[in-house]
């Protein structure tokens, strides 16, 4: 790649203080002290520049990968990002993950929920949600659904763990993604908004294929291990279940959110005239 001027400077140690106060932000507690996280991987940097250009503190390449990303670099500039080059070993200190790329962002304000579900027609809801990497992929099936938001309520992931934004692939950057209360606020504020709350759970007395889809829709989804509890059932309009036509015992949790958010999905397109 092309640049005009002085060549910049790499970073070649990594044992640097700015190298372990990146690498710090791995840790929840440094997160929320210093109101920054990470994102790691080229897709997510690209993303990230491309979408939330004014929460990217700072940007570190290896030299290999700004030639190999080109677009980062010129997206980054573009925005008046500080880009930093540096060697592989500073880039694998700061983050194991980061193939060659990496960003510093700073933490964004939640918009209030109120405003998140006003005039939304599909939303997630991740009750205490736990696993980095279902939460991760939640975000990015809503995404590709094209869900209007994500909540995270009290108890789930950090949604900055470095995991879920490296498992959302950028699209962490594409939607709302918001802390919420506890579940059962949440669905009182949804059906306030004007939306149905369908909870999903392997019990439920509502197959997926009956669910009255094509109405704006809250779908909660559940903890890995012990699902929905009782009172969050009992908030639900209805509690979907899929069904399971061959040998499987079940369905993962973020395999069943992506075939209850594209069922809706599905269900809206059909409904507009």
């Amino acid at each position: 790649m092309q640049h005009n001027g002085p060549v910049p400077e790499i970073m070649t140690n990594p044992r640097a203080d700015r190298v372990r106060a990146v690498r710090a932000l791995g840790r929840r507690s440094v997160r929320q002290r210093q109101r920054q996280y990470l994102v790691e991987g080229p897709q997510g940097v690209r993303e990230a520049v491309a979408h939330a250009a004014a929460a990217v503190r700072d940007v570190y390449l290896t030299v290999e990968a700004s030639q190999r990303h080109p677009e980062i670099i010129d997206t980054a500039e573009a925005a008046q990002l500080h880009v930093h080059l540096a060697a592989p070993e500073v880039v694998a200190e700061m983050s194991p993950d980061a193939q060659g790329v990496l960003a510093v962002l700073r933490d964004r304000e939640d918009a209030p929920l109120v405003d998140v579900l006003g005039g939304a027609r599909l939303v997630a809801c991740l009750a205490e949600v736990r696993d980095p990497g279902n939460a991760g992929t939640v975000i990015r099936a809503a995404d590709a659904a094209g869900a209007d938001a994500v909540v995270l309520t009290a108890a789930s992931v950090d949604v900055h763990n470095p995991k879920v934004v490296r498992s959302t692939a950028g699209s962490l950057f594409h939607l709302p993604v918001v802390d919420g209360p506890e579940p059962v606020e949440v669905a009182e504020q949804a059906r306030a908004a004007g939306l149905q709350v369908l909870a999903a759970d392997g019990a439920g007395d509502v197959v997926l294929d009956d669910a009255p889809l094509a109405r704006p829709t809250l779908w909660v989804f559940g903890n890995e291990a012990h699902g929905l509890d009782r009172r969050t059932r009992e908030a639900a309009d209805a509690v979907v279940r899929i069904p399971i036509h061959g040998r499987a015992e079940s369905l993962n949790l973020a395999m069943a959110a992506t075939l209850c958010l594209y069922a809706s999905a599905s269900a809206h397109r059909r409904a507009q005239p």
